[in-house]
């Protein structure tokens, strides 16, 4: 009986470390699983960028006498949350909705000039520095056959069940657009801005 304690502590050592062992395959089988990352050329990205710079860019400049914005940037946190709540908000009106299904459109956008900032005073971190630049826009996207037969990436918002697929009868039938939703426009759209442009930020935080 005196030997109890430390024959307790060596077999619950021996738990921990086979606890740990197994959460450590798992992490080395999931790694496995997960493949190589996308990855690009760095030239190509940057002869992509100079592209823009050299032409749209400056032809934006010229035309409206602004230094536009030429990157936008989203913290991953941000992100994330955004894909779960498509994700959430989807299943829990239809469970049926596979992750394939979904997806995020970047839709470009301007924030308006300094002069017409009325109703951007409550958007959190956007100040009149933003005034004219280029921003982008995510909204989420649900697959679904279009007329011609084929599947179709189309606005939605999982906030509005009115513009999710109509009912199974009626499933060949192209989904209602967001825009088009009978009251969409009483409702908020789940969409993500708010992304760091450069400029007004520094940069010399990027590397293209």
């Amino acid at each position: 009986m005196q030997h109890l304690p430390s024959y307790a502590i060596v077999f619950l050592c021996g738990v921990l470390a086979y606890y740990l062992l197994q959460k450590l395959i798992d992490l080395m089988k999931k790694n496995e699983r997960r493949g190589h990352p996308n990855t690009m050329d760095p030239a190509i990205i940057q002869k992509m960028v100079d592209n823009y710079r050299n032409n749209h860019l400056a032809a934006i400049n010229k035309v409206l006498g602004v230094n536009d914005a030429h990157s936008v940037s989203f913290g991953l946190k941000t992100l994330k949350k955004f894909i779960a709540d498509i994700e959430f908000f989807s299943k829990k009106v239809d469970p049926r909705i596979a992750d394939g299904a979904l997806g995020i459109r970047f839709y470009y956008a301007a924030y308006p000039k300094e002069n017409e900032w009325d109703g951007f005073e409550d958007e959190k971190s956007i100040g009149k520095n933003y005034a004219q630049k280029h921003t982008l826009v995510m909204i989420p996207t649900l697959k679904k056959k279009s007329s011609d037969g084929s599947y179709q990436d189309y606005d939605f918002n999982p906030l509005d069940r009115a513009t999710f697929p109509l009912k199974e009868r009626e499933k060949e039938q192209p989904i209602t657009l967001m825009a088009m939703s009978s009251d969409s426009k009483s409702r908020e759209v789940m969409a993500q801005n708010h992304g760091q442009t450069i400029p007004p930020a520094d940069s010399a935080i990027e590397t293209y």
